[in-house]
């Protein structure tokens, strides 16, 4: 199989974007493993397929490189300026995501802001707290994020205690001054820490406002920095919630698939 791709990079987290409206490829977990091999592939945290939807401007199918599915934040962004690009949106789009319907707009500095599902249930446990932002995570506050050793930590809590069945993403977090935080994370699916994870930072922000920091949160993450916004309705209940930051592509090509 042979195809065309572009890469796209949203605060270093990276995604092979291929062009499915015709519907013509469809890939195995392997060979979606393959793809984002960073050695013997093109290279990525996930893959991204755009793909038509019968009354949305189109849909985002996103793989994680095991080939298992989750919304993914930056992912989504990055979506969205590929369909920019594309001609299938102008600056605003609704479109479809792995946990339903979404809204988006590229802003004037280029930057977009993407609207999240609203925010529920947000659990204080032993390690930290639990909540689901499209994607399930643990966020657990520590002091001097910089030499923490997020890879041993996270893959330790990624696959034992509760979450030893279906797994969890991982983000340690540093309060800093001035309404800001400093996001890393180690994300399940890609099994590493990645340079940033959309749904991890908002994850991050909801929960650090439980210890007083107020929308929107500045965060930083080793591949840049980001914003967001929610709007706090319930003590463990968060709306209006938007991740705000860069999407760009990088480059673009062919790739030839062992069949």
């Amino acid at each position: 199989m042979t195809f065309d791709f572009y890469k796209y990079q949203a605060t270093g987290n990276d995604f092979i974007m291929v062009d499915n409206r015709k519907g013509e490829f469809s890939f195995s977990n392997e060979q979606i493993s393959l793809l984002c091999n960073r050695k013997f592939g093109i290279g990525a945290d996930g893959l991204i397929l755009i793909q038509p939807h019968d009354h949305l401007d189109f849909e985002m199918v996103y793989y994680n490189p095991d080939g298992s599915q989750s919304l993914c934040g930056n992912g989504s962004r990055c979506a969205v300026n590929y369909a920019h690009f594309l001609g299938l949106i102008d600056k605003k789009t609704t479109f479809e995501a792995y946990d339903g319907e979404h809204t988006a707009e590229i802003l004037p500095n280029k930057w977009v802001k993407l609207k999240m599902k609203d925010v529920q249930n947000v659990r204080l446990m032993e390690d930290g707290m639990f909540l689901d932002t499209g994607s399930p995570h643990l966020v657990k506050f520590v002091v001097n994020l910089k030499n923490y050793k997020v890879y041993d930590e996270g893959k330790t809590i990624r696959n034992g205690g509760l979450f030893k069945a279906s797994g969890v993403n991982v983000n340690f977090v540093e309060v800093l001054p001035d309404n800001e935080i400093f996001v890393r994370t180690y994300e399940r699916g890609v099994e590493d820490e990645t340079l940033s994870c959309g749904t991890g930072v908002t994850a991050a922000a909801i929960a650090a406002s439980q210890k007083g920091l107020e929308s929107p949160v500045r965060v930083q993450t080793l591949g840049g920095n980001l914003e967001i916004e929610f709007r706090n309705f319930q003590n463990d209940s968060y709306s209006q919630v938007n991740l705000i930051g860069p999407a760009e592509q990088v480059f673009n090509g062919t790739f030839h698939l062992p069949e």
